[in-house]
């Protein structure tokens, strides 16, 4: 089973943004754990705060992964191109959080991407992402 871990726009600053709403643990560390916890998954992971370059990635692996598990961060709030690709594609998405989104400022209730994915994970932290893979490993049956 292939899985794309793909995070958006200031996740590269997990571990020193906003420690009180994202914790603070670097995503990386986070990232290696996940791998050693499914030696059988080949993971990739990949982080941009270009909408662009996230579109690409989706392109890329999505006739050909298994899954991919996707914070896009505020782009979550306001792309239609990411939800075209999502929905462009053959691949599995789950979009995770890591805050529970609905508890945030109003503008974070609505995703434009949650209709075009296989199902939606926010609020538990970096265990989301966790919680995301097991979804597709369940999707994948």
């Amino acid at each position: 089973m292939k899985i794309l871990i793909l995070n958006g726009p200031n996740l590269n600053l997990l571990g020193k943004r906003e420690p009180g709403i994202y914790g603070s643990r670097g995503f990386l560390d986070y990232y290696e754990e996940l791998r050693e916890r499914y030696p059988e998954i080949e993971f990739d992971y990949y982080q941009s705060n270009i909408e662009g370059e996230m579109i690409n990635k989706i392109h890329e692996v999505g006739f050909s992964w298994d899954g991919i598990v996707l914070n896009a961060g505020a782009y979550t709030h306001t792309s239609v191109a990411l939800q075209d690709a999502i929905r462009g594609i053959n691949t599995p998405v789950v979009e995770v959080h890591i805050s529970n989104v609905h508890t945030r400022e109003e503008f974070r209730h609505k995703s434009m991407i949650s209709c075009a994915c296989l199902g939606v994970i926010c609020g538990f932290g970096l265990d989301s992402y966790r919680l995301g893979v097991e979804a597709l490993i369940a999707h994948k049956g």
